[in-house]
């Protein structure tokens, strides 16, 4: 049985990134999907664990080979997903977790049919304001531009199969490790698996 692929999205401010690290932490069974990129490292990223770091020509190169299940061109830098690595991954049985916005997300959905969608939201704009506010790198126009992105991302979070609100971060937590459990006691994922306790417990 092939693993799972699973997408997570959310605004700005809700908290993804600290909830991703903490669900791969909690769970060694999903491993988190590398992405190529054409911008250049920020300080302290690595090559190979934050992001793969790509001249754009190589980028364009492998897009032409068809190695992406998806890309994207954000303030002038590309981003993309390894689809070879993530089939072969799956073909192995193992999870993946792939952290994208919801544009990217669609074209995944289409591709990989299959796939568990997972969209984080703020308990209130109020919060999600503060949030952005509170991180004090930003200018009151940057985090208005954030604002704005982020209503227009919230808006597609009903095509999504979760939801899950980062209120308490603890629960939240919670939820994103619910959904895995019952992703892989899905009959689907347990009919191949057990295939042999089945037929034992049948006859």
């Amino acid at each position: 049985m092939p693993g799972t692929l699973f997408i997570v999205s959310a605004p700005s401010g809700a908290g993804k990134s600290s909830l991703i690290k903490a669900w791969l932490e909690r769970d060694a069974a999903i491993r988190l999907s590398i992405s190529y990129t054409t911008r250049a490292p920020r300080p302290g990223e690595i090559d190979g664990m934050h992001y793969h770091f790509v001249g754009r020509e190589e980028f364009q190169e492998r897009q032409g080979r068809g190695e992406f299940l998806e890309s994207a061109e954000v303030y002038g830098n590309n981003y993309a997903t390894s689809q070879p690595w993530i089939e072969a991954e799956r073909a192995g049985g193992r999870d993946i977790l792939l952290e994208i916005d919801w544009q990217g997300a669609a074209q995944v959905r289409r591709l990989v049919p299959d796939a568990i969608s997972i969209f984080i939201l703020p308990p209130s704009i109020e919060e999600l304001h503060r949030r952005l506010q509170g991180r004090g790198s930003d200018s009151e126009e940057v985090v208005a531009r954030r604002m704005a992105a982020a209503r227009e991302d919230i808006a597609q979070c009903l095509a999504f199969d979760y939801l899950v609100v980062n209120d308490r971060f603890a629960d939240a937590l919670e939820d994103l490790v619910a959904i895995a459990r019952a992703r892989r006691s899905s009959i689907q994922t347990q009919e191949d698996r057990l295939a042999g306790l089945l037929l034992a417990l049948s006859h």
